[in-house]
């Protein structure tokens, strides 16, 4: 009878124990990093446990999702739209997003990628029409911010946070390309042309203004000349008038005598310029001329005396 109610409660405490162990699984949850788990009780949604030790209640609650919060990406796909200049293209595009909200993204929406792909056609395809073909390739990063923003607002509802969109590649069909090389050759001819004719209206004002300058410099050497012979001429006239000054001085210091040596000395000077002359083969003198040189002589004397 003992060892029977022995058995019986160590089968009893192996029973507690089994059940406590039991209740601690279900009750204890570890949530790994980079998830979350969605809890519902009774189908319904509870609370979201977060990474690391939760605590549910155990037979009640259950595990519903388990979520990745990881940035995520949509395979790329291709969209044919049109351009506001009526160019028909495909654009290559991905879009990149993260779970926000789990309990959102598993209860407002069935395929959270199918619902991105479908409203990522919708604004690419509007935002794409706004823009001409030229712009469409030259304004990527523009457009892929614009496009980010719309579905950013479009997809707030279901838990998702879009991180960025990419626009990958601008397919053309080659009639397109063939046009934008005839656009592209007619362009740079265009530049050229442009470029030749500036460099020729540079040249030409290169040209004019060296004779510009080559005027303004012969203006400045006529002007340097005519201040040297102004000023030669100052200075003779200064010169004349100091000889005639000291002339009139020794007229009225020795008469009539100072007079006539200041003839015959002038009469002598001219004398020795014809004499000089390279021309001058034969000089013929006046027979007073002796008379000259001796009155002068005595003339001499007698101002020294």
């Amino acid at each position: 009878m003992n060892f029977a109610a022995i058995e019986m409660n160590s089968v009893i405490a192996l029973l507690t124990v089994l059940l406590v162990l039991l209740v601690l699984y279900k009750g204890i949850k570890v949530v790994p990093q980079s998830n979350v788990f969605v809890v519902g009780r009774f189908g319904r949604y509870t609370k979201t446990l977060n990474a690391g030790l939760n605590f549910i209640v155990p037979f009640l609650d259950r595990i519903a999702h388990r979520i990745s919060i990881l940035e995520r990406q949509l395979p790329e796909f291709k969209i044919s739209v049109i351009t506001r200049d009526n160019v028909e293209v495909q654009l290559e595009s991905t879009v990149f997003f993260r779970v926000t909200d789990a309990a959102s993204s598993v209860y407002r929406i069935q395929d959270i990628n199918r619902a991105l792909h479908t409203a990522s056609e919708s604004i690419i395809r509007s935002a794409a029409g706004k823009l001409e073909l030229d712009e469409l390739q030259s304004s990527r990063e523009s457009m892929n911010s614009e496009i980010a923003h719309n579905l950013k607002e479009a997809a707030i509802v279901w838990g998702i946070d879009i991180t960025r969109t990419e626009i990958t590649d601008v397919i053309i069909d080659d009639q397109t390309k063939e046009a934008q090389r005839q656009q592209l050759n007619a362009e740079r001819e265009r530049r050229a042309v442009i470029a030749r004719a500036e460099g020729e209206k540079r040249a030409v004002e290169l040209a004019a203004e060296a004779k510009l300058f080559e005027a303004q410099k012969e203006a400045d050497a006529i002007k340097v000349k005519a201040d040297a012979d102004a000023y030669a001429v100052k200075v003779k006239a200064g010169a004349d008038a100091e000889q005639t000054r000291v002339v009139a001085a020794a007229i009225t210091d020795n008469g009539q005598p100072a007079i006539e040596f200041e003839i015959m000395k002038r009469q002598v000077n001219a004398l020795s310029e014809i004499a000089a002359a390279e021309n001058a083969k034969t000089i013929i003198l006046p027979t007073d001329v002796t008379g000259v040189l001796g009155a002068i002589e005595v003339f001499s004397e007698n101002i020294r005396k």
